[in-house]
């Protein structure tokens, strides 16, 4: 048996999750779920949301079902790989501080306005995002004086905030900034990221034909 069970679609967040396994050089075995068919009946009793992607650790004290992208990244990089491309004691506040502003605040604020939704000036103190603009330039400011989210080293935090960049200038939720697009180019360019990316794409053209 393969040391994780990884439920995932292409076309879906899974992406993030493979690449960080191929970071890691993680042992897993693909299992494809597919949005309007029903859910494998392991998937639903490791995460009963039934969402992708959903990796299952086996160990020899037990199999750990990990959900939520960030939190599967994190997990990786803290597990595999003699923990290489987790945060130092010094990077462990930057780590932190970007991997869950990405999944929080910029994940909100790409889906509101992408749903055609900008909170009024009176709602901004109840959304954790506060507004787009101000997400925007937070992220950008923090990627235009530092090549990777914990400075000058790659971590796993740059596989999830290096994600939404890549994603969001491709599809025009995020800014075409000068900043983003150095990131982004840094981050393409991984043998780890063109590997797990040509498994996904491989996957969605077999869909299409």
């Amino acid at each position: 048996m393969a040391a994780y069970t990884f439920f995932t679609n292409p076309m879906s967040r899974g992406q993030m999750a493979r690449w960080a396994l191929h970071e890691v050089g993680a042992d897993y075995e693909q299992v494809i779920v597919e949005y309007r068919q029903p859910k494998p009946e392991a998937l639903l009793a490791a995460n009963p949301m039934a969402k992708v992607p959903t990796l299952i650790h086996h160990t020899a004290t037990g199999d750990y079902p990990i959900t939520e992208t960030a939190a599967i990244i994190a997990y990786l990089a803290d597990t595999e790989a003699d923990a290489q491309f987790a945060p130092t004691a010094q990077e462990r506040a930057a780590y932190y501080r970007w991997l869950l502003f990405a999944a929080g605040p910029v994940e909100q604020a790409i889906t509101l306005r992408s749903f055609g939704y900008e909170p009024s000036p009176e709602q901004e103190g109840f959304a954790g995002f506060g507004n787009y603009q101000r997400t925007m330039d937070a992220l950008a400011g923090h990627l235009a004086q530092h090549d990777y989210v914990c400075g000058a080293r790659f971590t796993l935090a740059d596989v999830y905030v290096g994600s939404q960049v890549t994603w969001g200038v491709a599809f025009k939720m995020l800014p075409d900034l000068p900043a983003f697009a150095a990131y982004a180019a840094r981050l393409v360019s991984r043998p780890a990221y063109l590997e797990a990316k040509a498994i996904d794409e491989a996957l969605i053209a077999q869909r299409a034909g």
